[in-house]
């Protein structure tokens, strides 16, 4: 509202609320802290795990953080922007999600202290854009070569993915499996590898141990056969792949048959079994021993493909199917009339089995299939969607590294590498920046305190001396938490993938910034839910119905 010639002009609706200058940033930046002090405790191998309780009770133990910050229901608009930060990673790398949002965090917590001496957001954003670009470069300058044949360094890093997490003991087996799902599925383009993760299905079923789950070098669907007369094992299967009803179709526009004597009706009932019979005779004829129909298959129909020892499954998930055609190299054919010998996959075993009390149908023996599965077991339901989560890690980590064929140490090694590095390059630049860059390298240091932290030694302590020891030239020195001492990070096989880092430290840097630039909130009245609180002036009360502290 402003005031002209005593009259009084609305600008904003009435009972719109508006915050303006420091104490706009002041706001964003607490809740962005918080939200980044609410996962912080999670980071790494003996970082402690989150129990999350949903408004119906539903449970979730994790200590991923995306999931964490997304079963959170974040309601504050600064507080969604550090969750984009790890739905993110998560989308593009699948782990590292903790290391952004922390780094994110502490990067907002050092432009606090900048403001408060009175420097421009606009030249804290511009340091900290240029210490992003040479972060990097320095990230780039410190990695390491591996490729798609040193099967042990990648399952090394699946391995270290999931250290800390709920599938941690059965880490080996999890770290074998992963590598030869994501190298089967691993295809070559214009010289360069490429692995599209879709395909790689991760099946759930409660019961047995973590122990008991196993990769499938082909498909499990969770579906039973149409009919109880059908095989339950085929072998050397010939499998056709519809996405056409086996069933009578109704008319396009409303009709109605008279029938006037049971003759017709009977004539009726035969034409439709005749067009039901047809269907299967096109089935038997090109050749076909299997067949998934992504929609309806009729009893009648059923019930002469029984006859014709043809296994069949119906209603197929369109993901399922295109999965199917991958791993077993069949067309999918939308004209029941179309289907040819030519058009069929094969797979050495298509076999239904009781999983858990359940009938699933498992594809199997697939010639260089591109698709695979992951039969994930495990005692109760909290443990597989855990182990669930750790696989995603894995998958993500282990594709990435195929792909850039670069890696870094771990450990809090590379951080404080850049953090240095980053010290050195302030010094070059001159000007305000330098402090926005000084301050930057800083925010690194959080990983290296935190993971001191979270293994009971005396953070700043440890801190100190590994800056030292790489100072001095002992490069390679990272945090040992599973022994509580600085150790050769080279010789302890702790690897994680460059695109990891990279994805943080752009993410970080960004949402930093986005925050840094807003000095006006204004919040419409009557908004509810996603609008700003009533008291605009502190944190907001509720981070998505997290209980009062």
């Amino acid at each position: 509202m402003t005031q002209l010639t005593g009259q009084p002009i609305l600008v904003l609706p009435e009972g719109a609320q508006r915050i303006l200058g420091r104490d706009a940033q002041r706001v964003n930046i607490s809740v962005a802290r918080a939200v980044a002090n609410a996962v912080r405790t999670t980071l790494g191998p003996k970082g402690m795990d989150k129990m999350l309780v949903d408004e119906l009770g539903d449970i979730v133990v994790t200590n991923d953080g995306a999931t964490i910050l997304d079963e959170m229901s974040v309601e504050h608009p600064a507080g969604k922007m550090m969750v984009e930060v790890a739905k993110t990673q998560d989308k593009e790398v699948g782990d590292g999600t903790t290391t952004a949002v922390i780094v994110a965090g502490e990067l907002l917590k050092n432009a606090e202290d900048m403001l408060d001496q009175k420097i421009h957001p606009s030249i804290i954003v511009r340091g900290y854009n240029m210490a992003a670009n040479k972060s990097l470069e320095l990230l780039k300058k410190h990695s390491l070569d591996v490729s798609a044949d040193e099967t042990e360094k990648l399952e090394q890093i699946a391995d270290i993915a999931m250290t800390g997490k709920g599938a941690e003991r059965v880490g080996k087996k999890f770290g074998e499996i992963t590598v030869k799902a994501v190298k089967q599925v691993a295809e070559e383009r214009n010289g360069k590898a490429v692995v599209d993760t879709e395909y790689i299905k991760i099946e759930k079923k409660q019961g047995g141990d973590m122990l008991d789950s196993e990769l499938i070098e082909g498909l499990v669907i969770d579906k039973e056969r149409v009919h109880a007369g059908m095989p339950k094992l085929i072998k050397d299967a010939k499998i056709a792949l519809l996405d056409a009803a086996m069933e009578v179709k109704e008319t396009e526009t409303n009709a109605e048959i008279r029938i006037t004597s049971p003759d017709q009706l009977q004539g009726f009932l035969e034409q439709e079994e005749k067009m039901l019979k047809g269907m299967v005779a096109q089935v038997k004829e090109s050749g076909a021993t299997v067949v998934f129909c992504q929609k309806g298959i009729d009893d009648v129909a059923q019930h002469f493909l029984s006859k014709e020892g043809i296994v069949a499954v119906r209603r197929v998930k369109k993901s399922d199917m295109e999965n199917l055609a991958r791993a077993t190299d069949a067309k999918i054919v939308t004209n029941i009339k179309d289907l040819t010998s030519i058009d069929l996959g094969s797979a050495g075993i298509v076999e239904e089995r009781k999983i858990s009390g359940d009938d699933m149908i498992f594809v199997e023996e697939c010639k260089d299939p591109k698709s695979v599965t992951i039969l994930v077991r495990g005692g109760t339901e909290h443990v597989i969607d855990e182990a669930e989560r750790s696989l995603h890690d894995a998958i993500g980590v282990v594709a990435s590294a195929i792909e850039d064929g670069k890696v870094v140490l771990g450990g809090g090694y590379i951080e404080i590498e850049v953090s240095l590095g980053l010290d050195e390059y302030a010094k070059s630049v001159g000007g305000r920046e330098q402090l926005a860059i000084s301050a930057f390298a800083k925010a690194l240091e959080v990983i290296p305190r935190t993971l001191a932290e979270s293994a009971g030694m005396d953070s700043i302590d440890t801190l100190v001396e590994l800056k030292a020891k790489h100072q001095k030239g002992e490069k390679n020195y990272g945090i040992d938490v599973t022994r509580n001492k600085l150790e050769d990070m080279q010789k302890l096989k702790v690897i994680e993938p460059t695109r990891i880092k990279e994805q943080a430290i752009t993410s970080a840097s960004e949402v930093a910034e986005m925050v840094l630039r807003i000095d006006d909130i204004i919040s419409s009245s009557g908004k509810g839910k996603g609008g700003m609180p009533p008291d605009m002036g502190g944190m907001p009360p509720g981070m998505g119905g997290m209980p009062p502290m």
